[in-house]
């Protein structure tokens, strides 16, 4: 059976091996976060065979880059690093949560319903556009310590993982904006080119 986000979290709190990083936001973050047009967010990622000390090291730097950037999802090839590991934390002010951690995520099935909502990109800043995407997912990831994990996942949270797995396809959220005009006033406006995007839509 799938359990639910807030189950794992409760699991998460009582192992000793969770990550476990400061939600301030630093100064100088430890990681570069690339943005629409860096050939890294394009390539795919390969999975990782083994986690150990440096994969758990690597996720305290993507939390702590993620959290200096007020971000509440961050994949690894959005800072350069080419392997299938997540980091998402959609409870950003209670620093007793603890972040998801999803190292080699498989998304097993998908709901009928699908749900249009906002999203943005740490690697796009400043643009906001509509996606499509479906409303509820099951996956299975290894945890931060090497455990096999299944989870269900709804609402924001399915949203978010869908958006940040795109990433390890070299996928961006603004490849999936079905509103060509909309999409192109918006990248103008903040500095990116069209031609950057590669529509999936």
């Amino acid at each position: 059976m799938a359990r639910s986000f807030a189950q794992l979290a409760r699991t998460a709190e009582k192992d000793k091996g969770s990550i476990a990083v400061s939600k301030e936001p630093l100064e100088t973050p430890p990681l570069e976060i690339h943005t629409l047009g860096n050939g890294a967010l394009r390539q795919s990622t390969r999975r990782i065979g083994k986690v150990d000390e440096s994969i758990r090291e690597l996720t305290k730097d993507m939390l702590r880059s993620m959290y200096a950037a007020r971000g509440i999802g961050l994949a690894a090839p959005q800072v350069g690093i080419h392997k299938q590991l997540l980091v998402l934390d959609l409870d950003l002010e209670n620093p007793t949560t603890p972040p998801l951690v999803l190292i080699n995520p498989e998304i097993s099935s998908f709901s009928a319903s699908i749900e249009t909502y906002e999203e943005g990109c740490l690697s796009i800043p400043g643009v906001y556009l509509n996606v499509v995407r479906p409303a509820a997912i099951v996956l299975s990831f290894r945890d931060e310590m090497g455990r096999p994990r299944k989870m269900k996942a709804d609402g924001l949270m399915a949203r978010c993982i869908q958006h940040e797995m795109d990433h390890l396809e070299g996928v961006l959220f603004v490849d999936r904006v079905t509103d060509e005009n909309e999409l192109k006033l918006e990248l103008k406006e903040h500095g990116f080119k069209s031609s950057d995007v590669r529509s999936i839509a």
